[in-house]
């Protein structure tokens, strides 16, 4: 798959005019158009919902688009809940899947009408204190164990997460929740992360399915979503092929027809929790190449760093790196692209092939619309950039200014009115 920028290099000399480098730019187009693929590919489930992952990409102007677009949200803390509230999404919009939760959260939770997703067992006496009751309407996070495998081939190690319940405990606590008047129950599974594979979904749903039909025979609950969380990713390098989601909307659906509707279970909704899938590829990190070191290797430092997308330094991770107007030049040039922390894992790339870059050529991080801006934090004393947004009709608004040092001191009691 060709990574072609959604920006052109007059696009983007343009926009840093106004807003320096290092910015975070989405596309508001392509957001929209991948969350109605989504729909479009779910729609032979009425009760299909996705509740957007805000942990992806906090920003309320990306959350009124999804909104827009027929989304919830899934959030794993006050601070989401407060924002969901905040862009307009109600109770009935809004998924709690959090774990260590402090009572605050449970009980805010429960006083806007989001549905709380118990991560353990345990958290059946500890939301009953915080909530002074079970609510009517409530889900479990089931966690298997073992290894995660697709083709023979291990995709994840669940057991190894500190995520969810045994199956045992799910027995346990939809007979303990009902009694404790639990009306309507719900299911939520994460078993594997950025799957690029079609196959994903559809299995994961059986397991999900079949534990459903399983569970409302031993409790007599009724179950009336079936979360199948996230998991579904991109393809970061261009050596893979992105996942279709009509073939995995497909593959649910016959999951569905296979397990669920003879065992008069029709009726459950569907629901989705994905954050990478509806917003990586339509971000883009902007920089621009502001020093070159001859040594060992060869380095362009760049004025972006870990601080603005954690993930290769924290992970390894790829992202593809397009410089802006020499798309088409020969990549036979080998560098480290490094940002400022004084850590030697600031490095957006190692031994990348690339074609030549000259001081103040502007390079595209691509795929970091999610996991992005949101993973930044402020090491070294490094501020946070901007968030903009490439509007439908081609104009550019931001919805996040950068931060200033005024920011960064504001939270230093009685130290920096007195500089």
């Amino acid at each position: 798959m060709k990574k072609v920028p959604f920006i052109t290099k007059e696009q983007a000399e343009e926009i840093a005019k106004k807003y320096p480098t290092p910015f975070h730019i989405y596309d508001e187009k392509g957001i929209r158009e991948n969350a109605r693929r989504l729909y479009d590919a779910f729609s032979w489930n009425k009760g299909f919902k996705e509740f957007f992952a805000v942990k992806a990409t906090p920003n309320p102007t990306i959350l009124k688009i999804l909104k827009e677009e027929g989304c919830g949200t899934d959030c794993s803390s006050y601070t989401e809940l407060l924002m969901s509230k905040r862009c307009g999404f109600d109770g009935s919009n809004i998924m709690f899947s959090s774990n260590d939760t402090p009572t605050s959260e449970f009980r805010y939770a429960n006083e806007i009408g989001a549905t709380i997703n118990l991560d353990d067992i345990t958290h059946i006496d500890f939301v009953k204190q915080a909530c002074g009751k079970i609510p009517e309407r409530i889900s479990c996070r089931y966690n298997p164990g073992g290894k995660f495998s697709i083709a023979n081939t291990i995709m994840d190690n669940p057991g190894d997460a500190k995520y969810g319940l045994t199956r045992p405990q799910m027995t346990e606590a939809f007979k303990t929740l009902k009694e404790l008047g639990a009306k309507e129950f719900g299911i939520h599974a994460f078993l594997a992360s950025n799957t690029v594979t079609n196959e994903y979904y559809p299995m994961l749903a059986k397991i999900l399915f079949t534990t459903a039909v399983e569970l409302a025979k031993e409790t007599g609950v009724h179950i009336g979503f079936i979360n199948l969380s996230g998991g579904v990713g991109i393809p970061y390098t261009p050596d893979k092929e992105p996942n279709d989601i009509y073939a995995i909307g497909e593959g649910v659906r016959k999951a569905y027809e296979e397990v669920l509707v003879p065992a008069g279970m029709g009726d459950v909704a569907i629901y989705t929790e994905l954050g990478r899938f509806m917003l990586a590829p339509y971000g883009h990190l902007v920089t621009r190449a502001i020093h070159e070191k001859h040594t060992h290797k060869e380095y362009i430092g760049v004025d972006a760093c870990a601080v603005n997308l954690m993930r290769p330094a924290m992970y390894g991770a790829y992202h593809h790196i397009t410089v802006l107007g020499k798309e088409n030049e020969p990549c036979d040039h080998i560098y480290d692209i490094t940002g400022s922390l004084c850590e030697n894992n600031d490095k957006f790339a190692i031994d990348r092939a690339l074609p030549k870059i000259d001081m103040g050529d502007l390079l595209v991080i691509h795929d970091t619309g999610a996991h992005g801006f949101a993973m930044g934090y402020n090491y070294n004393g490094k501020l946070k950039s901007a968030e903009l947004l490439l509007r439908e009709d081609g104009s550019v608004l931001q919805i996040r200014r950068a931060e200033t040092p005024d920011d960064y001191f504001a939270t230093l009691e009685g130290f920096w009115d007195k500089i």
